[in-house]
C-alpha cells in the first residue's frame, strides 16, 4: 500500500469539557493520559492532541503540568506525533494560551493547535481574535512547531489561506476540520467541500465531527482521501441510540475497522511524519 493510502489517526483523549461525572473513561493525570494513549497508539492511532488537566479535573494552561503530561506519553509511546493545545476556551491571555509551547527536551511537541477565528460553543463562546491568532503562529515560528490548524467553518479556511499568503502561516500545512458543533459549520459534504476549497494548497487534513457526528465524519473523510481525529474530547459514547459509553481505545478501533473496510491502513506515526511533512523525532 503507497503512503496517499495510508489513514491518520489523530487522538483527542481529554479536551477541556468531558467530567468523570459524565464521561468516566476520560484520563486527568498524566499517566492517566499516558496509558490510555498507550492503548490507543495499539489501536492505529498516529498523533495526540493533549489538553492538561489540574488533580481536581479543572482544565490548565501551567506549562509544567503539560510538561509532566508530554514526557509522561512520550516515555510510553516514544514516536507518537506530540501536538498541545492552544485553546482560549477557559482564558484568552496569550502569555497562558502559549504556555503549552514551552515544554522542552525529548517531550517538546511537534504541532500545536491554533484556531483560525472565533465561534460560539453551546457551553459559551471561544474568541480568537487575528492579535491572538497571530502572536500564536509566531510562537510557534520560534519554537520550530506546526501549526495544527483549527477549523470550524469556511470563513476559518479562506482565513487559513490568506494568513499563509501573508507569510504568517508557513507549511507544512495540516488542518483539523471540526464539523456539526451548534454555533458553527453543520457535517455535511457542501461544507467539507467549502473548507477544502479554502484551505492553502497542500494542505493535509483530518475531519472530526462533534459528538453524534463522530464515525460520519471518519467514513466521509476516509472515503474522500483524508485523515480522522476522534476521542473523547468531541465524543463520549460509542452509540448514541442507547448512550453507551465511549473509551478513547474503542473510538480508535472503529475509525481504523472502518478505514480498513475502505481498503486504508492505519498510518503508523512516522509514516503519518512523512505525509504531514514533519521532521523525523528520536526519543530514544
Amino acid at each position: 500500500m503507497s503512503l496517499a493510502d495510508k489513514l491518520i489517526v489523530n487522538l483527542c483523549p481529554t479536551g477541556m469539557i468531558p467530567r468523570r461525572a459524565k464521561v468516566p473513561s476520560v484520563p486527568v493525570t498524566p499517566e492517566e493520559i499516558a496509558a490510555d494513549v498507550r492503548r490507543c497508539r495499539d489501536a492505529g492511532a498516529s498523533m495526540v492532541h493533549l489538553h492538561a488537566r489540574g488533580e481536581d479535573e479543572e482544565p490548565t494552561w501551567r506549562p509544567e503540568r503539560y510538561q509532566e503530561i508530554c514526557e509522561a506519553v512520550a516515555a510510553e509511546t516514544p514516536d507518537m506525533v506530540l501536538v498541545v493545545t492552544t485553546s482560549g476556551r477557559d482564558w484568552s491571555e496569550l502569555e497562558k494560551r502559549s504556555a503549552s509551547l514551552t515544554v522542552t527536551g525529548v517531550s517538546k511537541p511537534e504541532m500545536a493547535s491554533l484556531t483560525l477565528g472565533s465561534m460560539n460553543f453551546p457551553t459559551g463562546p471561544s474568541v480568537n481574535s487575528p492579535q491572538t491568532i497571530e502572536g500564536l503562529a509566531r510562537a510557534m515560528q520560534e519554537r520550530d512547531i506546526v501549526p495544527e490548524l483549527e477549523v470550524f467553518d469556511v470563513g476559518m479556511a479562506n482565513y487559513a489561506r490568506s494568513l499563509a499568503e501573508k507569510g504568517v502561516l508557513q507549511g507544512p500545512f495540516y488542518a483539523n476540520i471540526l464539523l456539526g458543533s451548534r454555533g458553527t459549520a453543520d457535517l455535511n459534504a457542501a461544507n467539507v467541500a467549502a473548507v477544502l476549497a479554502g484551505l492553502p494548497n497542500g494542505t493535509t487534513w483530518a475531519l472530526a465531527g462533534i459528538g453524534r457526528f463522530q464515525s460520519r465524519a471518519n467514513t466521509l473523510a476516509t472515503t474522500l482521501g483524508g485523515h480522522v481525529r476522534v476521542g473523547l474530547e468531541d465524543n463520549p459514547y460509542y452509540d448514541w441510540r442507547d448512550r453507551t459509553d465511549a473509551t478513547n481505545a474503542r473510538l480508535v478501533e472503529r475509525a481504523v475497522r472502518i478505514g480498513r473496510e475502505l481498503g486504508r491502513e492505519p498510518a503508523t506515526p512516522e509514516e503519518a511524519r512523512q505525509i504531514i511533512g514533519l521532521k523525523p523525532v528520536d526519543r530514544t
